[in-house]
């Protein structure tokens, strides 16, 4: 349904030419008809080249490459879940940190401000914090403080499930758009008006859902004079933030940009620093702990007067030293949810550029105008998997739910015996658990998490090995940090 809302736009008709939106600059001719760029009287066509993305807050640039993606040292589970192949991971956007505490308590405040008439969209975003209990611990100060209490707000949050934090990612977008809209002049920020859901969002705002009191639109049109939106190819509005892929986030994890010359990497990394040693080499920190991890059995600090990591749960996200990118806490500190559906063979089903398990194609859901039908609590646009009739429309062939990839139906079966080929229901739980006998959690719901934690030995500090979850559960030594796509060419200004 459309609605008008009550955000203030302010008509600007110089928008685009602002440099701050990312650096794009004008050119004046086509190379192909002669015809003037951005000029009313030859059509209006509007062109920018050599488009700087802007580095969105809170992201550190990650220039993709070519790496070894998979297990670096010996597979001491024998999982064989991860053996090495050569990918190409394009250049994307990470988080600096793990997003804190602080950071998802901004999340809440701002949901429980505006979603007045939803209350159960505020509790559904909630951390779990009983993931803190132990049967034989006394860790109750953590299921009371460690959300809520200042002294842990630099603390990476804990307890969010993959579904919680991929909402997180997409509040982060709205937010982060909105006050980029407000910064350029283009739009007046109007807390008081944004209530359930007639908030902003980045793709209902282009798609004409948000309407000024006087039906006028905030951009000027060259050709007809009109005021307009913004649109995707002003370059104004940045990408979503996301989950980072576990490709991404492995790459991004090793740094091996601090140990190659010229396309030779001079040695291969088990961890995000150099050596086969979890403590520090150099002459002013010789010895110290490189990240929050369980030394041995019952020893999560090391000694008093001593401490070995400086941590007895989690330690605040800017800890220890950041690696070659910049990042910190890559390995140790809490585990972090990765956007990939977990499959032990996924080293035999991927593609070599940018590869990534889980793709669900979907459309929006649009009347005969192209206005929105359907928007979910959070004033979000509802999508639809593809249909039947959607894929045959399409001459170039794409399937709507990629998770079960040549997995989860008959020729792939592993399972011995039964009569699984012939069910209705085949799929990938029954294809792993054979009918409930092997008790197995790979199912379309798990996911990949990665880099170890405060709980962890050293060996899952390295970025090679993989674990799972339930997208629906959640952990105390599991966090996230998102990324975002990089558009244009891999390499950043500073370098071309």
């Amino acid at each position: 349904m459309r609605f008008r809302s009550s955000l203030l736009f302010v008509s600007l008709a110089t928008a685009l030419m602002l440099g701050s939106c990312g650096g794009g600059k004008k050119t004046n001719v086509s190379s192909t008809t002669g015809w003037k760029y951005n000029d009313a009287k030859f059509g209006g066509f509007e062109y920018q080249a050599e488009h700087e993305q802007e580095t969105g807050p809170g992201l550190v640039f990650i220039e993709g490459g070519t790496f070894i993606m998979g297990q670096v040292d010996e597979d001491v589970m024998k999982e064989w879940n991860n053996i090495p192949r050569r990918v190409t991971v394009p250049s994307f956007y990470m988080d600096e940190t793990e997003v804190s505490n602080a950071h998802y308590r901004e999340y809440l405040h701002w949901i429980n401000r505006v979603f007045v008439s939803y209350p159960e969209v505020y509790r559904n975003a909630l951390p779990d914090t009983l993931v803190w209990r132990r049967p034989m611990a006394y860790n109750e100060p953590y299921v009371e403080n460690y959300l809520r209490h200042p002294a842990f707000s630099d603390y990476p949050v804990v307890g969010v499930n993959w579904i919680q934090a991929n909402n997180y990612c997409a509040w982060r977008t709205d937010r982060v758009n909105e006050l980029i809209l407000v910064r350029e002049g283009i739009i007046e920020l109007n807390l008081e008006g944004q209530q359930d859901e007639n908030n902003f969002n980045t793709e209902a705002y282009l798609l004409g859902q948000y309407e000024t009191t006087d039906g006028r639109r905030p951009q000027k049109d060259l050709f007809t004079g009109d005021n307009r939106r913004v649109r995707p190819d002003d370059g104004i509005l940045l990408p979503r933030y996301r989950l980072p892929t576990e490709a991404e986030w492995e790459y991004a994890a090793m740094g091996l940009i601090g140990n190659s010359y010229e396309e030779r990497l001079t040695n291969r990394r088990i961890y995000p620093w150099d050596g086969h040693i979890v403590r520090n080499p150099s002459k002013k920190y010789r010895g110290e702990m490189m990240a929050n991890f369980i030394r041995g059995a019952g020893d999560y600090m090391g000694m008093a007067g001593s401490l070995n990591d400086g941590g007895d749960i989690t330690v605040p996200v800017k800890s220890y030293w950041p690696n070659d990118y910049g990042l910190y806490c890559m390995a140790g500190n809490v585990n972090e949810w990765v956007a990939d559906v977990y499959r032990p063979l996924s080293f035999a089903d991927v593609e070599e550029f940018s590869p990534y398990r889980g793709n669900v194609f979907q459309q929006k859901v649009l009347d005969s105008e192209g206005m929105v039908v359907e928007k979910d609590e959070y004033g979000r646009i509802r999508y639809r998997e593809e249909t039947a009739e959607d894929i045959l429309d399409r001459k170039n062939y794409r399937a709507g739910d990629n998770r079960n990839y040549k997995d989860g139906d008959p020729i792939s079966n592993i399972a011995i015996g039964g009569d699984w080929t012939s069910s209705t229901e085949s799929n990938t739980t029954t294809m792993y658990d054979s009918g409930g006998n092997l008790g197995s959690m790979i199912s379309d719901r798990a996911r990949v998490y990665k880099g170890g934690g405060w709980r962890d030995r050293a060996y899952w500090l390295s970025p090679g090995t993989r674990r799972y979850l339930d997208e629906r559960e959640s952990r105390d030594d599991l966090g996230f940090r998102c990324a975002m796509t990089r558009v244009g060419s891999p390499m950043s200004s500073k370098k071309k």
